[in-house]
């Protein structure tokens, strides 16, 4: 097939060697560029005059836009919510429940007068002839029976004696009291009964002769604790003496108090 392809050098015209091969590329490209710059700092330059819509601060913890390609999340606050002082903990809704006086056993002072609280104080001088008598039971008073000491009604004048006794100050706390015998002995606890016994000099048979009068709600009445043993009072039980663990009870409470008064002629 003929070759028809129209060669320069038949037309006339020869090839411009006067420029370097590709420089109306070069010119093309650089012009694109140019008017690329020119399009993106117009853009900018609107941008910065319209601020647009106001939008709402973003919430804590929600992402933040910084422009385009960056993305970041705001910091949280580094304070808390605390609770008002006083109230870090829900109140309680149970009452309190009212404690009436006679539900405590009474006062025990270290060093409390004698009759403190009471009607009833021991005699001014050792004075012999006083007898101890109950309260709920008046005709029954502190009577010895054997090593023991009951309750007992008026006894006959010639057994007055074990009934009268000498209130002097306590052995073991000389603001509480003890009590001595027609024989010389002392009114004592032991296995928590009260008994007649003589004094051996032991430290505990003076503690164990030794009761603290304390205010009884009986009025005129005193009741009488142990020195050793706080808490428990002298109470006739079964018409017997012993020294009982105080008892939030009406029975109890008649039963541990008693009145010091002259022994019955």
């Amino acid at each position: 097939m003929p070759d028809h392809t129209p060669r320069p050098w038949e037309n006339g015209w020869n090839a411009d060697t006067s420029r370097t091969p590709g420089t109306r590329r070069l010119w093309l490209a650089g012009a694109l560029a140019l008017a690329t710059v020119v399009a993106c700092v117009t853009a900018i330059a609107l941008d910065g005059t319209d601020p647009g819509p106001a939008t709402a601060p973003a919430a804590a913890g929600a992402p933040t836009d910084h422009g385009p390609g960056l993305l970041s999340f705001a910091s949280p606050s580094t304070r808390t919510a605390s609770p008002p002082k006083g109230t870090g903990t829900a109140p309680s809704t149970a009452p309190q429940s009212a404690v009436s006086p006679s539900a405590e056993p009474p006062a025990s002072p270290a060093k409390s007068p004698p009759g403190h609280g009471s009607s009833q104080h021991p005699p001014k001088s050792a004075a012999r002839g006083t007898s101890v008598r109950s309260v709920n039971y008046p005709d029954r008073y502190w009577h010895i029976s054997g090593d023991y000491v009951n309750l007992d009604p008026v006894v006959p004048a010639a057994d007055r004696s074990a009934a009268s006794f000498t209130v002097v100050k306590g052995l073991a706390d000389s603001s509480c009291y003890s009590f001595t015998t027609s024989d010389g002995g002392y009114l004592r606890h032991r296995n928590f009964l009260l008994r007649a016994e003589q004094d051996d000099g032991t430290a505990l048979f003076r503690q164990d002769a030794t009761f603290c009068p304390r205010p009884s709600p009986c009025p005129g009445a005193t009741m009488l604790e142990s020195v050793n043993y706080p808490g428990r009072f002298l109470r006739h039980q079964n018409f017997r003496l012993k020294l009982d663990p105080y008892q939030n009870t009406d029975l109890y409470r008649a039963d541990s108090a008693f009145l010091l008064v002259d022994t019955p002629a």
